[in-house]
């Protein structure tokens, strides 16, 4: 519910009230899912951009940390408590670094051989993953609909390859490689959290995976890639802007938001339109070609995302 209208002020209101207010909740719940939806699509062409001035493992994990120091700032002005029992801590160690910085760091390096449009479909694969390893680790049947998902999701990438001619493939093989895997172990990490669950508040939990997941990978990158940020022009800078505070802050604030509005379900299925955004968004603003091949992979993977939603 809206925090202004509690749900127990809202089921004391007269039955036309709790109408009105249970629709304004929802559209206040759809606006916010259209905001994390536009930011974390956007950011697809945005980080191919920023390649140009900064190494991968720095595009990612510099703003992803500025990104989590802000929203861990709006979660204490909201006052959200961000203590956490010492015996979730391993767990939390456990999936920041499968859904933060695995994902970021590989979808990094994978956009060095992709274009930003291919990797937001590939790493859109990430449902039909995790629908296949709740068989062997929460012991979930892998019915036909979780198969034909998987088929679809790798027809998919096969149509992606398929107009590209051997010696483009061979090329992307590494981006691809990397844009699996990132979209394995996210999946991988999203699971394990349904065995065992952190049991903290969402905003609490995003901010520690952030800063878990983000903060050693920017040293790293410091230490190792030693990126140049002076090299960044004007306009760099304020891309760098926008994957720091609107992607990662406004974009997770948002989300939070949505959840609590929206069934989890339908927020869910609102993020399909993340990399429908990310390919038009590249296609607009990187040039990049928004043929048969793209929008047919982005359909096939898209259906197979749905179905495995709903097995």
């Amino acid at each position: 519910m809206d925090r202004r209208t509690p749900p127990d002020v809202v089921s004391e209101l007269p039955a036309g009230d709790q109408a009105a207010s249970l629709r304004q909740t929802r559209l206040v719940g759809y606006a916010m899912l259209l905001v994390t939806a536009s930011a974390w699509g956007v950011n697809w062409p945005v980080g191919k951009y920023l390649l140009h001035d900064l190494p991968p493992l720095a595009m990612r994990g510099v703003p992803g940390s500025v990104g989590a120091l802000l929203l861990a700032a709006v979660a204490i002005a909201q006052g959200v408590p961000l203590r956490v029992p010492r015996d979730r801590w391993p767990r939390l160690v456990l999936f920041s670094a499968l859904n933060v910085t695995c994902w970021m760091a590989l979808v990094g390096l994978a956009l060095v051989y992709l274009p930003a449009s291919e990797t937001a479909v590939i790493g859109a694969t990430m449902p039909v993953w995790a629908a296949a390893l709740a068989w062997p680790i929460l012991g979930e049947r892998l019915t036909a609909r979780r198969l034909i998902a998987m088929a679809m999701a790798i027809a998919g990438l096969a149509v992606l390859m398929g107009g590209d001619g051997i010696a483009a493939n061979q090329a992307k093989l590494p981006g691809i490689i990397y844009a699996l895997l990132a979209a394995f172990g996210f999946a991988l990490g999203a699971v394990l959290t349904k065995r065992r669950p952190l049991q903290l508040p969402p905003l609490n939990a995003a901010v520690w995976q952030l800063v878990i997941g983000c903060v050693p990978l920017a040293l790293f990158s410091v230490l190792f890639e030693q990126p140049h940020f002076t090299q960044l022009s004007g306009f760099g800078w304020t891309l760098f802007a926008y994957a720091a505070v609107v992607q990662m802050c406004i974009g997770y604030f948002c989300w939070f938001g949505a959840l609590e509005r929206l069934p989890a379900s339908v927020a869910a299925i609102g993020t399909l339109l993340v990399p429908v955004i990310g390919v038009v968004a590249s296609a607009l603003s990187l040039g990049e070609p928004l043929g048969v091949s793209q929008i047919g992979a982005l359909a096939l993977t898209m259906a197979g995302v749905v179905i495995a939603s709903r097995s």
